[in-house]
């Protein structure tokens, strides 16, 4: 090849490959996703979800920092609270929002009804009203449910298989949660039939009011407690295990870190981090085109039953062959 033949070629060659080049070092585009938790941000259960979310989100190519922004905001506070920061995570004009709970979602779909919204243990969102049905939600919410309000009455059964001769129920509650309304009316609707009579503690109110409660109820002997699965019963549950043993009652709860810290007995669909590795493949489909809309609400497969006989032994309670052979684990 003659030598100008050659610069010729060499030159095309270079033509062509710069615009690629160009392409290639572009960076890729940022996305925006934000999440508002129903827990402080130093809670270590609040440490565990966001870690599982961020590592699913990585596994599927999302990576903070290079083509990923994540805002959060956390609370243990009230409505105005919750209103105020999904109002402020709305203006950030994100791809995707995760809201955990009912009542951060309820101030999230105040907020924006276009921003798609992808939420986390939300009990009965169909009952909710944020989706028209679980199998095609319709709006810009979807999302992962840990239980029906039902589950309310098999908390009211368990605990009265403890117990025979119970008469006496105390249903520590969220009075504001559309969640906690919905489990205490399952709860009061099977307590009817049986004779046994339901005291509602609103746990919403804080702390104080939660120690009131309890104390008021344990003066008459022969009661139980039942714990529902709103986010006062991770915000409060060292309180709350330490209250049910100084006033020596039985108490059943929806969370198996409960009875690892000392609570008797508890039932649910336990595994909570794995629905917020599986929000992420949610997130996924959707900032790659999918509308929530077109996204079915997921339910757990799987409720396990949790004793621990350290507890019971120490209240003075003989667990039931029968409970004990259902139990997926005992603590000992």
């Amino acid at each position: 090849m003659h030598r100008r033949d050659f610069i010729k070629v060499m030159a095309g060659s270079a033509a062509a490959a710069g615009p690629l080049a160009t392409r290639a070092q572009q960076p890729e585009r940022m996305r925006r996703i934000v999440v508002l938790m129903n827990l402080t941000a130093d809670d270590p259960v609040a440490k565990a979800r966001t870690d599982a979310l961020q590592q699913s989100l990585q596994q599927l190519g999302w990576t903070e920092g290079r083509n990923l922004r994540v805002d959060y905001r956390w609370t243990a506070g009230g409505d105005d609270e919750l209103r105020r920061y999904a109002e402020e995570l709305v203006t950030l004009a994100p791809d995707v929002i995760i809201g955990t709970g009912s009542p951060p979602v309820v101030a999230l779909r105040r907020a924006t009804r276009t921003v798609p919204i992808v939420f986390v243990l939300v009990a009965d969102p169909v009952g909710a009203g944020f989706v028209e049905s679980l199998a095609r939600p319709g709006g810009n919410a979807t999302g992962f449910t840990p239980f029906e309000y039902s589950i309310g009455a098999k908390w009211l059964e368990i605990i009265r298989e403890l117990m025979p001769s119970m008469k006496r129920v105390a249903v520590l509650r969220e009075s504001s949660n559309p969640g906690g309304i919905g489990q205490f009316v399952a709860i009061q609707s099977a307590a009817l039939p049986l004779g046994v009579e339901i005291r509602p503690i609103d746990g919403g109110s804080g702390p104080n009011e939660i120690e009131r409660g309890v104390a008021a109820f344990a003066r008459e002997p022969g009661g139980a407690l039942i714990v529902t699965a709103t986010p006062m019963a991770n915000i409060h549950r060292d309180l709350i295990i330490a209250l049910a043993a100084r006033h020596r009652l039985p108490a059943i709860y929806a969370f198996r870190f409960h009875v690892e810290h000392g609570g008797l007995i508890a039932y649910g669909a336990f595994d909570q981090i794995d629905q917020y590795r599986r929000a992420a493949s949610y997130v996924d489909r959707i900032l790659k085109g999918e509308k929530p809309a077109d996204l079915p609400v997921q339910a757990p497969t799987k409720y396990e039953l949790v004793i621990n006989l350290k507890t019971a032994k120490a209240l003075g309670i003989t667990v039931p062959p029968s409970l004990l052979a259902r139990a997926d684990e005992v603590i000992e």
